[in-house]
């Protein structure tokens, strides 16, 4: 694998986040435009967008959401969106209470401090006017404005009320703050990934990390950053290495390194969403890949392409008034080689956002102080322990009931019997029983139980990567036809697309269209030589694993890599199969090589037990899909 250190240090900081920002007046001309995007975007550029007769015009046909010419306002507010607030405040922390605003904390030598307010103290009124009524964040904003600016605060204690003239003051609203729940819990909320983020990680573990035996790091609606950023915080808990990957146009990868080691030894759990996206899914990635600890939520966006931002610093004659262009380089990639585009950080506890944050919550208990009584202990990279008291509470059994849901089943659990290391082993069923979580429903298939791949389908199922029929059946031996096979792989992947297909043989509101066009979109499949998809056909092995193979290639810079080795003397051992499958075939067994140099196949069974033009059955499907998540590092079972 070439990798190519000399990248542009800027290019290789950036990984822009979802924000996207309009851009009404350009002053880049087309000729300066078509020259940096044939020179810096990651596919090849069409003379159709470069004969556009406007760079907003050319942008719009590239048809990338992430490529953008930035005037010099979006600009100026895209890099602040990467940075901490600054406004005018009071310096009060407060939540919304029957009465009012419940003031929590006070920033020391700010002018609510200063002036003696004090943490109790209930704030009714804002320049005269009631905070009843009111949502938080609005009763909040009202005490923010100016620095400079006066502001009336009326305050309640002891069931007296005051006034309070207070002169706002430059207040800096940190985009990561941490806190320490429970006197054991270091709780780090990050907004987005900027020049201040690695000090703001290093200065909360720091002043918690005596007291905290567990981290919980929280990317929810996180859309990314800068990659440096992400890579220098994660690299607190995950230590040195390089911990991401980049990959340009020509093929040239950089590596993103973390030369310090870990701040900590405790575990972290990070929690993420469908808004965790872009250089947030390269911490979850991190984390995940390097086990420091473990991911908890739902899909994240599945943003694996980064950008690079052009402006006057590096092209002083093309950016003449503070604007920019930002342009899609880059395709990154996890420790391990894998990709998070279009499918996302599959989290090792896949949670209904509702109760992801309790279910982190449940799982950061401290461990037994020479008493296992009480405990349940989850063996999952590291060990976690969960206070069965809260848990079985009626405050708790949901995320206790969520919790049990998530969790694979092949995942040790360990039941406290006392004594220093007392412990019995447990089911979720049983847990799930003997607490009383009546909404517990495992989430696995009634008909799988003689299937030999009975582990991976069910496995797939508890992070809803596959589904049955349902009716709580999976058919393990039925067959798939090609539309069938579409749908399963585009929920696998997470990916589906609205929009004509360009077979004249499948309506734009087919079942299965949206499936077809993530797959076409991401060159995974194709129609024959007559044009058609013919959906109704059968899939057979061949057609199976060579799209099999190419999704290998798309998922991994490991398999990207092996495909482009010369291996013509390795097709051989293939001569049973279709010439056009044998690359594919290779690729899913023979290219790939454990730590002691053995090849490792991703096949579900010996190569001479699979027949290369039978039917694919669903459950050899599942197997095939399990064993390349498994091998991609997509999945850390």
């Amino acid at each position: 694998m070439k990798k190519n250190k000399a990248l542009l240090r800027r290019a290789l900081s950036i990984l822009l986040s979802l924000m996207l920002l309009a851009a009404p007046a350009l002053a880049l001309d087309t000729a300066q435009a078509g020259e940096l995007l044939q020179k810096y975007y990651i596919d090849s550029v069409s003379q159709e967008v470069l004969s556009q007769p406007t760079v907003e015009d050319m942008i719009s046909a590239l048809s990338d959401p992430y490529t953008q010419y930035l005037n010099p306002q979006a600009y100026a507010e895209f890099l602040a969106s990467m940075s901490d607030t600054r406004t005018g405040g009071v310096g009060v922390t407060s939540s919304m209470s029957a009465q009012g605003l419940l003031v929590e904390a006070l920033i020391e030598g700010m002018p609510a401090q200063k002036a003696g307010i004090q943490p109790g103290d209930i704030i009714t009124a804002v320049d005269g006017v009631s905070v009843l009524g009111q949502s938080l964040e609005g009763a909040a904003a009202w005490l923010r404005g100016e620095p400079g600016t006066q502001v009336t605060v009326t305050v309640l204690r002891d069931g007296e009320s005051r006034d309070y003239v207070l002169t706002r003051e430059e207040l800096v609203i940190p985009a990561t703050t941490t806190s320490l729940l429970d006197g054991h819990i270091g709780y780090i909320t990050c907004t987005t990934f900027g020049d201040e983020t690695e000090a703001h990680f290093v200065e909360g573990i720091e002043a918690n990390d005596a007291a905290a035996d567990r981290w919980i790091v929280d990317l929810r609606g996180n859309g990314g950053g800068s990659v440096s950023a992400s890579v220098q915080a994660a690299g607190t808990f995950a230590g040195q290495g390089n911990l991401v990957y980049l990959r340009d146009k020509a093929g040239n990868y950089a590596a993103e390194p973390r030369e310090e080691g870990e701040l900590t030894m405790d575990p972290v759990i990070t929690l993420v969403d469908g808004g965790t996206a872009s250089a947030s899914e390269i911490f979850a990635s991190v984390i995940r890949d390097q086990s420091a600890g473990i991911v908890i939520g739902s899909r994240t966006y599945g943003k694996g392409v980064a950008q690079i931002l052009l402006d006057e610093t590096n092209y002083p004659g093309s950016f003449t008034e503070g604007d920019a262009l930002k342009v899609t380089a880059y395709r990154y990639f996890s420790p391990n080689g894998t990709t998070a585009d279009r499918v996302g950080v599959i989290p090792d506890l896949l949670v209904d956002d509702a109760y992801a944050a309790d279910v982190a919550y449940l799982l950061s208990a401290s461990g037994p102080k020479g008493d296992t009584s009480g405990l349940l202990r989850v063996d999952m990279k590291w060990r976690w322990y969960v206070e069965l008291e809260t848990a079985a509470s009626e405050t708790g059994k949901p995320a206790f009931t969520a919790l049990l849901e998530a969790l694979p089943a092949q995942t040790p659990l360990w039941l406290g019997t006392g004594g220093v290391d007392g412990w019995e082993s447990v089911t979720a069923a049983e847990l799930a029983e003997r607490y009383s979580l009546t909404d517990y429903t495992p989430r696995t298939f009634t008909d799988t139980e003689n299937s030999p791949y009975a582990a991976a389908i069910n496995t797939l199922a508890t992070y809803r990567i596959v589904s049955g029929s349902g009716d709580g059946t999976f058919r393990p031996e039925g067959t798939l036809t090609r539309a069938e096979f579409c749908a399963l792989l585009a929920q696998a992947l997470h990916d589906g697309r609205e929009g004509d297909t360009g077979f004249a043989d499948v309506p734009a509101d087919a079942w299965y269209a949206p499936s077809l066009n993530a797959l076409t979109a991401m060159g995974l499949i194709s129609g024959y030589s007559d044009g058609l998809f013919h959906p109704d056909d059968p899939m057979d092995h061949q057609q199976f694993l060579t799209i099999m193979g190419r999704l290998a290639e798309y998922l991994s810079m490991n398999f990207y890599e092996a495909a482009k080795t010369e291996h013509s003397a390795g097709l051989g051992d293939y001569w049973a199969w279709a010439g056009w499958s044998r690359e594919s075939m290779w690729l899913l067994d023979g290219s790939q090589k454990n730590i002691f140099g053995q090849t490792v196949s991703l096949l579900w069974a010996p190569l001479g037990e699979i027949d290369p033009t039978a039917l694919t059955t669903r459950e050899e499907a599942a197997a095939m899909v399990y064993n390349l998540f498994v091998a991609t590092g997509l999945l850390s079972v």
